[in-house]
């Protein structure tokens, strides 16, 4: 075996030596260079490079890391020592990290026959400690003869000399720090990706020791590929150790990929196919029809569904960053299919969560600082730091508590979550699209109210969604009979009664080509996007009594630019043409038409989701403020038979509709009531 051992370093040396890249550069000679003059101590080897020289060799490495990786490394340290022998002393040890196995073994699959085996295995980081300081090799002052001793440092516990070599005495040693050598560790842990978890089944997950430079290179809510060796630690009971072990993996090498979406396994066939279907100019009515076809009609819906899932081109500015994702809710009458619509788009995105309102609170959305059994505080990662680069359903937003909502809120705009507790301050990415659900707060939508009196969501968070649909379940005998039939041949067939045009499978690997495309705006499209800008704001030119409603703002001329760039990905062009820009506008038109309506002028006002309350109300209420502050003056406080009548005679505002007025001033803490029957300003 000694002589195998020997023979391996002097085997690797020579891979490192000869191995030559298609240009017949000497890829490992470079590196160890380049290593040298970064200061680093690990050479990075390409597992495959490795195979491909000597398959005996990186066969026995995946059976035996213990036995090999040390052998590899003393080789590196000799490279070191020929090239430069004051930066091989200075090092001390070299690292060899293998990048790249040839299989991937998934989390599920990790078992007692993987014990010492060198291993790949990817997942998402949910959970990661802060980085603490681990003891390799000890130095000892004796408290007697104060002679110094060393001992390498293995295990969970301190292992002190049994005696001085200079005086001989068993007991009294002082642990010298400065004299120890010590080695940075952090432990995280991963889980599988919730598009590879099996139906029904709990996500499983492992947990990483991590040392050295590998520290701090990962965060939670990074996709990873960790190559290590699976090792097992024993249960500690207050019975002493138990005979069950846990595994866990001592990593090698860590990949991190979740910065950016990876894209869905595509042949060179399929690449071929999608980039053919995209020539067909009407590929986005197909794509529109292959989302929930199961569901008769919400063509609207499905349109703005189709564009959240291709999503816009997100800007980084030096200044600012401005998000590409687009967020959708859907308010509806009980029964019109939001649910269906929410988890058909989780499954067709290369990325998607799904989760309800009722049962998911701040930290499980966000990020949550975790107190350990050990006394120490792990950053934990939630369903948006989970799904970064993907999209978040949520079902039933309403149901939420407005704590753990109004956690969400940076996430929906800034794309970050931030996280202050224990000692930890992280901010983690959370780019992700909403597609949110909620149902009306009386059962039904009532359209003689405003989105914000139907629902029982904040303002705050109606304003960051690019666009909102009602779903309405209205009796109409020529729709209600083509659905009728729709859902019937539905359950008599067991099938879909509209084929889809695109498989679900092949769609969710068009998405994931589309997104690689980063279109920009031409000047057509532009103007398109201007002049509807332009002539919606001139309707909010000033009118007789202090100014119009506003029709929109330049929040929605942002959303209009996102949803063209979607719609230009759609089609798989690296420009968004005028076409788009009409397309996306018209649907920007039907969603402020459902939501945006004051249903006292019959106007498009957008004051209705900025701030709940139409303009028209707005001004109602600024005459019954300024009446009541003027006879405030003169008597200090107002009695409201006098202030009713006053508004009568000068405003035309009815003793009921009076009354509603100053309710909602008192509701919003504009003004208080110190007595029965008289008002006050705050």
């Amino acid at each position: 075996m000694e002589t195998e051992l020997i023979n391996a370093e002097e085997r690797f040396t020579k891979f490192i030596e000869n191995f030559r890249d298609e240009k017949g550069t000497y890829v490992y000679e470079q590196r160890l260079g380049d290593m040298a003059a970064k200061g680093e101590s690990s050479l990075i080897v390409d597992f495959n490079n490795l195979y491909t020289s000597d398959m005996e060799l990186a066969e026995a490495v995946l059976r035996d890391p213990d036995e090999y990786l040390p052998h590899f490394g003393e080789a590196v340290l000799n490279k070191f020592r020929s090239r430069d022998r004051e930066y091989a002393e200075k090092i001390g040890t070299a690292n060899v990290r293998l990048r790249g196995l040839l299989e991937v073994v998934p989390l599920r699959k990790i078992g007692s026959r993987h014990m010492g085996h060198l291993i790949m295995v990817n997942g998402i980081i949910v959970r990661a400690s802060p980085t603490t300081s681990l003891l390799t090799r000890a130095a000892f002052r004796c408290s007697n003869c104060g002679e110094m001793s060393y001992a390498i440092q293995d295990g969970q516990m301190l292992k002190t000399p049994t005696r001085c070599e200079s005086c001989g005495k068993k007991v009294g040693f002082d642990l010298v720090a400065e004299e120890s050598t010590f080695i940075d560790t952090q432990h995280i842990t991963i889980q599988e990706r919730p598009e590879e978890l099996p139906p029904g089944q709990l996500p499983r997950s492992v947990a990483i020791e991590i040392r050295g430079d590998l520290v701090d290179i990962a965060r939670p809510g990074d996709r990873v590929w960790i190559i290590g060796i699976v090792r097992a630690n024993p249960r500690v009971g207050r019975g002493g150790t138990s005979r069950v072990f846990d595994l866990y993996l001592d990593a090698n090498y860590i990949d991190v990929g979740g910065r950016e979406l990876e894209t869905v396994a595509i042949s060179p066939e399929e690449e071929e196919e999608i980039k053919l279907r995209a020539k067909d100019p009407f590929i986005h009515d197909e794509i529109k029809m292959s989302i929930v076809p199961s569901i008769y009609g919400y063509d609207h819906v499905k349109e703005a569904v189709m564009y959240l899932l291709f999503g816009g081109v997100t800007k980084f500015l030096p200044d600012v960053n401005i998000r590409g994702d687009i967020n959708v809710l859907l308010v509806g009458d009980p029964g019109t299919g939001k649910s269906q619509i929410l988890q058909y788009t989780s499954k067709i995105a290369p990325r998607g969560l799904y989760t309800t309102g009722r049962g998911s609170t701040a930290a499980g959305l966000t990020a949550a600082v975790v107190k350990e059994s050990g006394g120490g505080f792990v950053l934990e990662a939630g369903a948006l730091v989970i799904g970064d680069k993907g999209i978040c359903c949520i079902d039933e937003i309403d149901k939420m508590r407005d704590e753990d909502r109004n956690a969400i809120h940076p996430a929906m705009e800034q794309q970050v979550v931030s996280v202050a507790k224990g000692g930890i301050i992280a901010t983690l990415n959370a780019r992700t699209s909403i597609l949110a659900a909620a149902n009306p707060s009386l059962g039904r939508y009532n359209p003689y109210q405003t989105i914000g009196q139907n629902l029982n969501l904040p303002i705050t968070i109606l304003s960051r969604f690019d666009l909102i649909f009602v779903l309405k379940d209205e009796p109409n005998k020529e729709s209600d009979s083509r659905m009728s039939e729709h859902i019937l041949t539905l359950h008599k067939s067991g099938k879909t009664p509209v084929e889809p045009p695109l498989e679900p499978e092949f769609l969710r690997k068009y998405i994931s080509y589309a997104k690689q495309l980063k279109p920009s705006i031409s000047q057509e499209a532009a103007d398109r996007i201007k002049d509807y800008y332009l002539k919606m704001r001139s309707a909010s030119k000033e009118g007789a009594e202090g100014g119009a409603a506003i029709s929109i703002t330049p929040r929605q001329l942002e959303s209009l630019v996102r949803l063209s760039e979607a719609r230009a990905r759609l089609h798989l062009r690296g420009e968004v043409l005028a076409e788009d820009a009409e397309a996306v506008i018209a649907l920007m038109r039907k969603s402020l038409e459902q939501v945006g309506i004051d249903t006292e002028t019959g106007e498009i006002d957008i004051d209705i989701i900025m701030t709940g309350k139409p303009k028209s109300l707005q001004d109602k209420l600024q005459k019954v403020l300024a009446v009541l502050t003027e006879m405030e003056r003169a008597t200090g406080t107002v009695k409201d038979e006098d202030l009713f009548q006053r508004l009568e005679e000068d405003h035309n505002i009815s003793r009921g509709e009076a009354a509603r007025l100053l309710a909602t001033l008192s509701r919003d803490g504009t003004i208080f009531s110190p007595r029965p029957g008289y008002f006050k300003k705050v």
